[in-house]
């Protein structure tokens, strides 16, 4: 990987973390979750955003068993509840569409999705 390659992929992944975050706090939900956030929930946020930063290709599956991974770490501790840990990772899987949309734009990294096929 040539240094470009290096500079063009930290670029992307810092823009995509940028994105991810302003669309969990300025999306159609943002409000609510401006007020409900706290420090673990940052905390999960940033560490499921630091592991895709560095996925060149990433699958919806490969996508919610990161989520499910961190999540699990953070059920274990005492001050997570478990109602609002279940919300945060509904909403981290939820985003998986948008997050797809983003990164299919043209010089962003590759993000493969399920396959669909549409009627004619």
């Amino acid at each position: 990987m040539t240094k470009t390659e290096k500079v063009i992929g930290t670029m992307t992944g810092l823009a995509f973390v940028a994105a991810l975050g302003a669309y969990f706090l300025y999306g159609k939900r943002g409000a609510r979750n401006r007020r409900k956030i706290s420090g673990w929930m940052f905390r999960l946020k940033g560490e499921v955003l630091d592991r895709l930063e560095n996925i060149q290709e990433l699958s919806e599956g490969e996508y919610y068993r990161i989520v499910d991974e961190i999540s699990s770490r953070y059920a274990r501790l005492e001050k997570v509840g478990a109602e609002e840990l279940k919300e945060m990772t509904e909403e981290l899987k939820g985003s998986w569409e948008r997050l797809n949309r983003e990164m299919m734009r043209p010089g962003v990294r590759k993000v493969e999705g399920k396959k669909t096929s549409k009627g004619a």
